[in-house]
């Protein structure tokens, strides 16, 4: 019999060898890239004595043709019952329509880290010279910054009344055709993304954070999230963590703390990968680094996602590209994104031994250049498959 994953009072996970686990199957290529990730994820379950219960709930596009609603309550519902879940792509329209149903999901189940490991695998094809330099885990903040979604648009009462304010509050007079974004950051937002981040690097024995930021030019926002992160290593994490300032850069056997802006990062992961560890930032530069350090290792059709709270208990591992309908159908497109979201999941979960064995099965494939059309087009010597075939070869290799 199946059973729910629950929270234990020291917020860890109790998972049994049945575990429920809900997914949302995605669109345009979700119909694709799913069905290939579950194979591979059960067979590696399976070595071990383990079978999940997959619950489908709906989302995006399938849900709106079946119930109406482009995200129903009793998703969230599900999602928030079992604790752990797994997703495909999700339409999103640019510059109107509904909401980000990515964003909406982490936000109503306050899944405050988005967690997005980026490495390199023997093989793939890549931009750079060196790509086994580039070997980091970015704690993106999800739940403030411009993402927390308070806008106002150009023109609408909404508008006009920030701007009053703004000449009020501040002696500035906006253009008045301006639309409005608020930037959130808090002390307790950033603390607890910070938090997660060092101990993640305690856990892996990892040997760095890296905070990373604007905060020279926006000094009570971003500049904030780079004090607050100093403040906790040393309020929570002196006897493991040192900061730069406290160590002119030697940290002995402790985990070195440092910051570095935004723009000066995103130049340094291309050119000075092998500096960077564990990186803490917040929501839009999370975005920025989590797709360009994508591109250092094969592109975002490889890179796997988690949005986890560590304090309640909540993750939904997902998929971090697009839908790309045009391919939808076609058994053509690469499922690794989906497929190592689900190696995150089960690592998440205790299962070491399984999400090891589909590490070892995806490098030992693509070495062997058994790949899908986006690879093999990049190789030479290649064996395309489609995304079914190349969800099989992983399989015989585990």
């Amino acid at each position: 019999m199946a059973d729910k994953i629950t929270l234990n009072d020291d917020s860890t996970l109790n998972v049994s060898n049945n575990p429920i686990i809900p997914f949302i199957e995605g669109d345009g290529t979700g119909i694709d890239i799913w069905p290939a990730a579950k194979l591979v994820l059960d067979a590696a379950a399976a070595k071990y004595g383990r079978q999940v219960e997959w619950k489908e709930v709906l989302a995006g596009q399938k849900a709106f043709d079946e119930t109406g609603e482009w995200l129903p309550e009793d998703t969230i519902t599900a999602f928030d019952e079992h604790l752990i879940g797994i997703k495909g792509p999700l339409t999103t329209p640019v510059g109107g329509g509904f909401r980000s149903l990515n964003v909406t999901i982490r936000q109503m189940l306050d899944l405050y880290v988005c967690l997005r490991p980026v490495r390199w695998f023997q093989g793939v094809p890549s931009p750079v010279k060196t790509p086994e330099k580039v070997d980091m885990v970015i704690f993106r903040e999800n739940t403030e910054d411009i993402y927390a979604g308070i806008e106002a648009e150009a023109h609408s009462k909404e508008a006009k009344k920030v701007l009053e304010l703004v000449k009020e509050v501040f002696g500035r007079e906006l253009r008045p055709d301006s639309g409005i974004g608020i930037k959130p950051i808090s002390e307790f937002g950033t603390k607890r993304l910070c938090r997660a981040a060092l101990n993640y690097a305690v856990k892996r024995g990892r040997k760095s954070v890296t905070f990373v930021h604007k905060g020279n030019i926006m000094k009570f926002t971003e500049g904030a999230f780079r004090n607050w992160g100093y403040e906790l290593v040393k309020e929570e994490f002196s006897d493991v963590a040192v900061g730069w300032d406290d160590c002119n850069g030697d940290p002995g056997d402790k985990i070195l703390a440092k910051d570095a802006i935004a723009d000066i990062a995103l130049q340094q992961v291309l050119t000075r990968p092998d500096e960077f560890d564990v990186i803490a930032t917040m929501n839009l530069n999370g975005d920025y680094l989590s797709d360009a350090l994508a591109a250092q290792v094969g592109g975002i059709g490889i890179a796997p996602g988690g949005n986890i709270n560590y304090v309640t208990g909540h993750g939904v591992f997902e998929a971090t590209h697009g839908t790309a309908p045009k391919y939808a159908g076609q058994d053509k497109v690469n499922p690794s994104s989906v497929l190592l979201s689900g190696v995150m999941m089960y690592e998440h979960l205790g299962w070491e031994d399984s999400a090891g064995d589909i590490i070892k099965a995806v490098e030992q494939t693509i070495g062997e250049k058994i790949v899908t059309y986006d690879f093999a087009r990049l190789m030479d010597g290649a064996t395309k498959v489609a995304c079914s075939e190349f969800a099989q070869a992983i399989v015989d290799r585990l």
